[in-house]
Parts: structure tokens; C-alpha cells; sequence
């Protein structure tokens, strides 16, 4: 495997852009945000959109390191709580509002991409439900709940259908979600920090916060080379734990999943690919894939409690690869790479606030692109407006995931659901 110097396709194909230089020295700030991923940014723009001055980013490494510059790329609405549990657990006119938080989302991402001119490959052709069984009632059930309750229309495609735009035969019928796109993910990163400079926001690379620590009426982060007096502190550090709140860390399981992404394939793309949307499937255990612009096929799944090496990332999604198209047989894999979500034990996002300027937004629970542009919003909105928006996520609290042994259950559960899904496949023959 050849990857040169870089982690991931992603970075290897990164806009270039001036290093953000790390806080020096002592400062005030209104509000200051921890973590530079989609969460951060999204507050950040948020509140620069909103008008608000003095707004300072900090981020432990680089812009998008975590699994916001990792990620598939994929943004749909929605969360890792499936939309039956959402009714069931919060009523119809509630699961409606917190579900409509994510298509709007959807819509503002579209907006950005647009309105800052973010170079991020976007491709707005939808992605592919796929079903790995023969049985279509799930499918039937869901677009049926999607179009009853929520409004939302997904295209049902037959057999032949589906095959024609994903030459496959582990597949047997599918659902098209339009209203989807699919991108370059650590390149819109760096086009929402972009974005949120111009407004003003000061934004510090390399600035790992050591300390935070309440002081009088504010908050005062500490840095290596700096620190800052903030009115208000957004912590948005995800999987990649900031250690500076215990209950806030307590509350999620950093979850690792894998991806990769092959040679390019040049006309080979065209015997396994009939369409620009991307594609999931209808396992617990899901393989999701989307072709690059340059004929690469990126490729990604499992979930585990181990961060593997690129080697074993390799070793494993080729076998998955293989299994759905057996004609790339041979194909090089030039990226492999693994990166932290954050999980929630309720599969929701935890995004909230306290009466003391303290912040938080994390536990997207792998469904980051969507909801974390609808957590920007609320925050932003609370922080500038004293909107009470992010009220919707009462319910969603830091309850303790009690690590060591959360691990255990999170893995066991994927080994379970994992096993469920390879048995009906053996039943159906």
C-alpha cells in the first residue's frame, strides 16, 4: 500500500491553505470554542453569521482532524436513532421538529458550499438505501414511516432497478434519497474555517487547551504557549477526547470506524457503477461507498472499540469490498485509515448548555454532517439570541457511558446485531 506521507486520501488531496498560527500569549475573547471540527465550525460561522465579534476556534491539531476531515462524506438527515424510535420516545410534533433540524441542514449545507464558494467536490445526486436481503419490509416499512410522518418522499427501486446503477448481485431492491448529496469532507472543513476567518472568527491550529478553569464571572482556558478569558466556552471535541469536563467526557464512547479508498479505477468504475449517488445498505453492520471524482472508489464501514492500522483497515474492507464486487478482484488500495466518532448511549446527539456560559455539542454517533450543521445553529443562535432552541435535546443528556465497561457493551452489541445480519443472509441462501 502506497501512502506516501499522508493518513488519508482526504488530507493526501487537502485545499492548501495558511496554517492557522497557535495562540500566543494572554487574551479575552467572548466566546471561545474547543475543537475544530464540523461542530466548532458550524458554531463558529453560526455566530459570525449572526454578528458576533470575538469569537476565538481552538483546535488540538489541525483543522478537521478527527472524523470531520475522516468521515464518508455522506449528508442526509436524520440521526444514528432511527426515525421510529425518534416517534416513539418523543411524539410526533416533537420527532417532527427535531427531524426537520436535520433537512434544513441539509439545505443550509448546500447554501455554504454556494455562498463561500467551497471547493469540496460536491455531488448532489442523492444516495442508495441498498438491501443486502431479500425481504423488502424493512425498506417498505421505512419509506412508509419516512413519507407518513415526516414528509419526507424516498424513490423505491426494484431489482432490476437498482442493479442497473449498482452492478452487483449482492443487492435486491433499494430506496433513492434525492434530497442527499455527498462530499469532500475535510475539504469543506477547511472551506467553513475559510469562511468563518473572513467573518472575523480567530482561529488557532496547534492549540490544545490543557485547562479550564471557572474565574470570577468567566472561564479561563490555558494553552501551551497561551491562554484566554472567555464570557462563554463551546466544548465540540467528539471521539477525540479534551479531558477538561469529566461529566461532558464521561458522557460518550469513542467508537472507531474504518475506510479506504483504491487506485484509480479509470473504465473498471464503470463495471461496478452506474451512478453518482453514494451507497449504504441495509445491514446493522453497514458497508457505505461512493465514487471520487478521479475514478477512485472510496470505501468504508464496520464499527469497533479498536483504532486498527492502515494495514488491517486494508486487510478487512477489501474482503467487504470483494464480497459486493467481486470484478475489482486485484484492485490496488492506495488510502486506508480509521477515525474516532463519539457515541451517545441513547444514539443522539448530546448538545446543550448550563447556566454558567458552558457549552457542548458531540455524540453524532457517525451521522456527523447534517447534525452537527443543525448543532452550529442551535448554539450559535442560543449564545447570540438567547434562543432556546437547544432545548429540543432535554431528553438527550450526558448520562455516563461508564467507561472501561461501556466499551465492552458497544462491541458486544455490534457483535450480536453483526451476527444477526450474517444468519439471515445464510437463511435466505
Amino acid at each position: 500500500m502506497n501512502q506516501v506521507s499522508f493518513p488519508s486520501y482526504y488530507r493526501a488531496t487537502a485545499t492548501p491553505y495558511p496554517a492557522y498560527a497557535a495562540l500566543q500569549g494572554s487574551g479575552r475573547a467572548r466566546v471561545a470554542i474547543v475543537g475544530g471540527g464540523f461542530a466548532g465550525l458550524n458554531t463558529a460561522l453560526g455566530l459570525a453569521e449572526r454578528g458576533v465579534g470575538e469569537v476565538v476556534l481552538l483546535e488540538r491539531e489541525q483543522i478537521g482532524f478527527g472524523a470531520s476531515g475522516r468521515n464518508g462524506g455522506f449528508v442526509f438527515a436524520g440521526y444514528s436513532l432511527g426515525e421510529q424510535s425518534l416517534l416513539d420516545q418523543l411524539g410526533e410534533a416533537r420527532a417532527q421538529a427535531i427531524f426537520r433540524l436535520t433537512t434544513e441542514a441539509v439545505q443550509r449545507i448546500r447554501r455554504r458550499i454556494a455562498d463561500y464558494a467551497i471547493p469540496c467536490d460536491a455531488v448532489d445526486e442523492g444516495v442508495i438505501w441498498a438491501n443486502w436481503f431479500r425481504d423488502p419490509a424493512v425498506l417498505r416499512q421505512r419509506q412508509q414511516l419516512l413519507a407518513g410522518h415526516y414528509g419526507v418522499q424516498w424513490q423505491w427501486l426494484a431489482e432490476a432497478e437498482l442493479r442497473q446503477r449498482i452492478h452487483s448481485e449482492r443487492y435486491h431492491d433499494g430506496l433513492y434519497e434525492r434530497d442527499a448529496l455527498h462530499l469532500h469532507p475535510l475539504n469543506y472543513a477547511i472551506g467553513l474555517a475559510a469562511a468563518a476567518a473572513g467573518k472575523g472568527v480567530r482561529i488557532h491550529e496547534n492549540s490544545g487547551v490543557r485547562s479550564l478553569e471557572r474565574e470570577g464571572l468567566q472561564w479561563r482556558l490555558r494553552t501551551a504557549q497561551g491562554d484566554l478569558l472567555v464570557d462563554q466556552v463551546v466544548l465540540a471535541c467528539g471521539g477525540y477526547l479534551a479531558g477538561l469536563q469529566k461529566p461532558i467526557d464521561r458522557a460518550i464512547l469513542p467508537i472507531a470506524t474504518y475506510v479506504m479508498v483504491t487506485e484509480p479505477l479509470g473504465p473498471r468504475m464503470d463495471d461496478c457503477l452506474a451512478t453518482r449517488a453514494a451507497v449504504y445498505d441495509s445491514r446493522f453492520a453497514f458497508d457505505y461507498y461512493r465514487a471520487l471524482p478521479d475514478t477512485r472508489l472510496l470505501w468504508g464501514g464496520r464499527i469497533s472499540i479498536r483504532n486498527r492500522s492502515p494495514q488491517a483497515v486494508q486487510r478487512l474492507l477489501t474482503k467487504d469490498l470483494l464480497r459486493v464486487f467481486p470484478q475489482l478482484h486485484g484492485v490496488k488500495i492506495d488510502y486506508a485509515w480509521s477515525g474516532l466518532m463519539s457515541y451517545a448511549r441513547h444514539q443522539m446527539p448530546q448538545i446543550g448548555g448550563s447556566d454558567n456560559g458552558l457549552w457542548w455539542a458531540q455524540a453524532f454517533g457517525g451521522h456527523g454532517l447534517a447534525p452537527t450543521c443543525a448543532a452550529g445553529e442551535l448554539l450559535a443562535a442560543a449564545i447570540a439570541d438567547g434562543d432556546q432552541g437547544w432545548k429540543q435535546f432535554a431528553d438527550y443528556g450526558l448520562g455516563s457511558t461508564h467507561r472501561p465497561f461501556g466499551y465492552l457493551g458497544a462491541q458486544a452489541t455490534y457483535w450480536w446485531q453483526q451476527g444477526r445480519d450474517w444468519l439471515k443472509t445464510r437463511l435466505e441462501g
